[in-house]
């Protein structure tokens, strides 16, 4: 069904797949990143690490969509949301989409070779973690963990770039950014529930039942309150926390969308978490923007 078509044939469904047309994963994904990088750094990192990062969260997205479109290609026909996907419909192969990943992951491994030996010995778990995310729905019952794991590593891996070596403080903020992960991918999988429940696979919304705005509300509070455990390790100041103040209001604002469980408010809800990691990094910002001054 693929053969016959040239390149510039395929590359909206190259991009479709990397879901470039769609950043909201990749700003989920960048934004404990500047945490990291800022808290790290005490400030503003070294450039040549902040553009290596940025570029590579990209990358790694990307790569990570394609190998979860891969593992759901026999699934993603049956999902409402996902029916009309490029491996779903055969417009991309299960070949070239194996392909596409491994260049992307590679291209990303290749950035991160001029940083400190230790950045590259911890890309070795984040790739694994990447890549084998989208195969846990087949038997994890809340992968929402796994993917904030994997959607966090990039935590360590900045403090490896900047300070040589991962402090506590850095798996606190992982472990902070694992249970936002969960909020918002619990958000995510309440809009999808009625598909997942038909074709067996496992979310944590079909795990947490009735239970599930409740769970996204408590995770979102032990996120925060961790945030605040760092901002004390870390001597932060008043803006810092008025950044978590903000996030606390947001997560409020989400409770009111997704109380009813209605699928397109849940999504709503799914997309606003941009800007939850955005008033974070901002508190974080002006905070060492004020001590520098």
């Amino acid at each position: 069904m693929t053969s016959g078509m040239s390149l510039n044939d395929k590359l909206p469904h190259y991009i479709r797949l990397m879901r470039i047309d769609k950043p909201i994963g990749t700003l989920l994904l960048l934004w404990p990143t500047l945490w990291a990088l800022w808290v790290a750094a005490e400030g503003w990192p070294p450039l040549h690490i902040l553009v290596i990062f940025v570029i590579g969260t990209f990358l790694m997205r990307s790569a990570g969509c394609v190998i979860n479109d891969y593992a759901d290609r026999d699934i993603d026909g049956h999902v409402e949301r996902t029916v009309n996907r490029p491996l779903a419909t055969g417009a991309v192969s299960a070949r070239e989409a194996l392909w596409l990943a491994g260049g992307l992951a590679l291209v990303a491994f290749l950035l991160v070779l001029p940083l400190d030996p230790l950045v590259i010995w911890l890309s070795i778990p984040a790739l694994f973690l990447a890549a084998s995310y989208p195969f846990t729905k087949r038997f994890f019952a809340v992968p929402q963990a796994y993917l904030g794991l994997a959607f966090g590593f990039s935590i360590p891996m900045g403090f490896a770039a900047v300070q040589g070596e991962v402090p506590a403080l850095a798996w606190l903020m992982l472990v902070a950014n694992t249970l936002w992960t969960i909020a918002y991918d619990t958000e995510y999988a309440m809009v999808d529930r009625p598909d997942d429940l038909k074709i067996g696979i496992k979310t944590s919304a079909i795990t947490f039942g009735r239970f599930d705005v409740a769970a996204v509300m408590l995770c979102y509070a032990a996120a925060i309150v961790l945030l605040g455990v760092v901002g004390g390790m870390i001597s932060a100041g008043l803006a810092y926390y008025l950044g978590l103040a903000a996030a606390a209001g947001i997560a409020g604002y989400h409770y009111r969308l997704i109380r009813a469980r209605e699928r397109a408010d849940c999504f709503k809800a799914f997309r606003h978490n941009n800007w939850f990691g955005a008033v974070v990094f901002a508190g974080i910002f002006v905070d060492y923007l004020l001590r520098a001054a």
